[in-house]
């Protein structure tokens, strides 16, 4: 019978370096935004309060992508450690940076080379570039000459970068539209854009406002130039205009003799703010806003304390973790979600604010807040029939909140062949409006179709014609209007399909 030994002997050491091919594997659980997030993240770390992303096109293609900050830069004795996997600095008590992977998962995600150049006040400018290269079995990462350093650095990036700065470039990204289409690759970019300003405005929204960070998006044609800067705006999820009476209230609860404080607001009801309307919608976004030295780690979600509910997205709720309670939160290498432990829950029951409110009576006042709003919202507003088939399920989402329904057949909005050019057909009896199929191949730009493609198209006619399929005969305002749209959008048709044609 064997016996169990408390200690384990052991007969000296051996140098186990990880596989080189460990760097295929960092940063799975990225998306471009939160890639770039974290590098924003390295850029604020290292005291910069301007920072630019830009995108490099060439041909139309685009071919690599940068983000430079007018930081601290990193010196000549340093950077070896700032590209080593894994190399930990020391970090600062306001520091967003934790475990010394950041900048190498979140390039490499995205990307299959990474670059980075610096200048730190009083060096030599310096740079390290890593390859993802299936074929290298070390970890040798090379040498950029200095001058080649120097010239990157002070290239037309709309900021300083002396006395120092810092410049990170992607080559090869993944995501990048493999098409010499302009027309793809300017929807990919105003696409891609506007889920930056929207993702970053959101993480950094604190920075941006009470440090005055200045975060700008641009794209650079080798060939004609730098466009636009679209800067990022602060995206506030608690700017609301005026809360309920008694609103916001701050509960507490003391963990280990350190203090637990959530500050529980209300939004007087579903707005069109983009503060409201945040990225993932307003009903994915109600829960916990969980911050690590004023950057957001997580935005939305109850972690235990209650179950996802149409009727609480009034509800936000605000988490400062500090040194003393982040035992309670994990925190994901990609910064993008806080898992709160078991007992989280139940501190937050013991939790109470000055007047007394609990965790109960703040999820009781947030539905009752969402019940009145909504009903005197659609109060104002004419009822419509129920959306049906060949509307976007996002959409008819959307109607059945912000309308009041009446109790008929639904309307579908689908395609079939007519034997003429006419773009519409009002079938009253079915409760469908139909649109001519010779039309919609131009319509979609030659992508491919779906019962539920073209919404914005759909939802724009649903508005318009729902009103006409009410009731029991049509009028001659409905005929004259009918036969108005008819023949505007037909015209509108026509010419879409003669541009589209020509392109081909």
């Amino acid at each position: 019978m064997s016996t169990w030994t408390e200690d384990i002997p052991t007969a000296g050491t051996r140098d186990l370096p990880p596989d080189a091919r460990a760097l295929d594997a960092l940063g799975r659980n990225h998306s471009l935004e939160t890639a770039l997030a974290d590098l924003v993240d390295n850029s604020i770390d290292a005291g910069a309060d301007r920072i630019l992303i830009r995108f490099i096109q060439r041909h139309v293609r685009l071919v690599g992508l940068y983000v430079v900050d007018n930081g601290r830069g990193i010196r000549p004795a340093t950077i070896d450690t700032a590209m080593t996997l894994g190399g930990r600095r020391t970090y600062q008590g306001e520091d967003l940076g934790r475990f010394g992977i950041g900048l190498k998962a979140a390039s490499f995600s995205q990307a299959t080379s990474l670059t980075v150049l610096s200048r730190a006040a009083g060096h030599s400018e310096v740079g390290r570039r890593w390859l993802q290269d299936p074929t290298r079995r070390d970890h040798r990462c090379d040498i950029v000459p200095g001058d080649f350093a120097a010239a990157e650095l002070d290239r037309n990036w709309r900021l300083p970068t002396r006395p120092s700065g810092t410049v990170v470039r992607w080559d090869h990204v993944a995501a990048f539209p493999s098409s010499d289409d302009p027309a793809q690759v300017d929807e990919f970019l105003t696409r891609t854009i506007a889920h930056l300003q929207g993702h970053l405005g959101l993480t950094f929204h604190r920075l941006i406002s009470d440090r005055g960070i200045r975060i700008s998006i641009d794209v650079e044609d080798t060939e004609l130039g730098v466009g636009v800067a679209n800067d990022v705006a602060a995206l506030d999820p608690f700017a609301y205009l005026s809360s309920p009476h008694g609103w916001p209230k701050r509960l507490e609860a003391t963990v280990g003799g350190s203090t637990l404080a959530i500050d529980c607001h209300i939004w007087p009801g579903r707005s069109n703010l983009p503060q409201y309307r945040l990225p993932g919608g307003a009903e994915q976004r109600q829960g916990l806003y969980i911050y690590r030295h004023h950057r957001l780690l997580h935005a939305g979600g109850w972690e235990g304390i209650h179950a996802p509910d149409k009727k609480l997205q009034l509800a936000r709720a605000a988490i400062d973790i500090d040194d003393d309670i982040a035992g309670l939160f994990t925190m994901n290498p990609e910064k993008t979600r806080v898992t709160a432990g078991p007992q989280f829950a139940e501190i937050v029951a013991r939790a109470r604010a000055a007047d007394g409110t609990d965790i109960t009576t703040y999820l009781r006042a947030a539905e009752n807040t969402w019940v009145t709003s909504n009903q005197r919202t659609t109060a104002r507003r004419s009822p419509v029939k129920p959306p049906g088939r060949g509307l976007h399920p996002h959409v008819v989402r959307e109607i059945r909140d912000e309308l009041p329904q009446l109790h008929e057949d639904a309307l579908s909005i689908q395609w079939k062949r007519f034997p003429n050019d006419q773009f519409m057909e009002i079938d009253r009896e079915s409760s469908t409006l139909w649109l001519n199929q010779n039309y919609r191949a131009a319509l979609l730009g030659g992508r491919r179709g779906g019962l539920n493609d073209l919404p914005v198209l759909k939802t724009l006619l649903f508005l318009l014609a729902e009103n006409v399929f009410e009731g029991a005969h049509l009028g001659p305002r409905d005929k004259d209007n009918i036969e108005l749209w008819q023949t505007l959008l037909t015209a509108a048709a026509k010419a879409e399909r003669s541009t589209f044609e020509a392109r081909r």
